[in-house]
């Protein structure tokens, strides 16, 4: 996004405040969303799917649309529709896992639905590198997105859409155990104030765990929120020593181009950051976990000798 912000007129000291709208979105959404799942079902869509279906169509338009922003309002715009609809969909993906999984495979879902996170991040990363290769054009005049980035938001657009469709129709969701005292939970807390006070009342009786997890998340993004605002302009200024060119200067074509080149070797770098973080996140977690059942064994060989 950093990349298309620049692309606008943006300077590095207005990216911040462009990028704004995801974390905030998410801070809004995410909650409503999960909610909102949990208390629906439908024996045709089943709980988690309805939401799916909404966030992938939302998430594809927007996806889709965001080279074609003119001005830097409206590529901010489709990110702030682009996330809250990712939001959508990603929120009941999560939460998938522990409907679909009983309690002692949850983590090993989790992980594996981190790592498959991560290499979608890395191929993601490099579809401007890898269209560009294959022909497509990289370069655009003043203010103009370049071609590659046209395809490569097409061609995630087209995969996230088709992914959710098949999730959609192959994966069948299992109904509440007593579905009428889920019905009448329902309506004793319908209302948006009683929304508000459960996703409150929640907040409240976290697990310990998640409370300090939730203190590490918020640190954590002070370095995400940074990295993904600056990597592109930093790394193709400071690295690759081709900054993004101003409308006018000498040898403008020359230097556009050498920029996008940078830009596309910042982002497989960025996707490769992304996929070997979750290949050790997937080591960390099977090694942790091997270490729990070893230690559950001799403690067990203990108590019976």
């Amino acid at each position: 996004m950093s990349r298309i912000f620049q692309t606008l007129g943006a300077s590095p000291e207005e990216l911040p405040g462009l990028w704004i709208a995801a974390p905030l979105t998410g801070l809004v959404v995410q909650p409503i969303v999960g909610y909102l799942s949990d208390r629906t079902w439908s024996f045709k869509w089943g709980r988690r799917r309805p939401f799916f279906l909404l966030g992938a169509i939302l998430s594809s338009i927007a996806l889709f649309f965001m080279p074609y922003s003119s001005e830097l309002w409206m590529a901010a715009g489709f990110l702030w529709i682009l996330d809250a609809s990712i939001n959508i969909s990603m929120e009941p993906f999560r939460a998938l896992v522990a409907d679909k999984l009983p309690e002692d495979q949850r983590s090993y879902g989790f992980v594996v639905q981190t790592l498959i996170i991560g290499i979608g991040t890395w191929i993601a990363s490099n579809l401007p590198w890898l269209v560009t290769r294959l022909g497509v054009r990289n370069d655009a005049p003043a203010g103009e997105i370049p071609d590659s980035v046209f395809y490569s938001f097409a061609i995630g657009a087209a995969v996230f859409m088709a992914s959710i469709a098949v999730t959609i129709w192959t994966t069948e969701e299992d109904p509440p155990e007593d579905l009428e005292a889920f019905e009448a939970e329902k309506k004793g807390s319908s209302g948006l104030l009683s929304g508000v006070q459960e996703i409150l009342m929640s907040m409240r009786r976290m697990p310990s765990v998640m409370v300090q997890l939730g203190v590490v998340q918020f640190f954590s993004w002070f370095a995400f929120f940074t990295m993904w605002s600056f990597a592109t302009p930093a790394l193709t200024g400071s690295v690759f020593d081709a900054a993004n060119p101003e409308d006018g200067v000498l040898g403008y074509e020359a230097l556009n181009a050498a920029y996008n080149e940078a830009a596309n070797s910042v982002s497989s770098a960025m996707g490769f950051y992304g996929l070997s973080s979750m290949v050790f996140a997937l080591l960390l977690a099977f090694y942790t976990s091997k270490w729990q059942i070893n230690r559950r064994w001799v403690h067990g060989v203990s108590l019976a000798l």
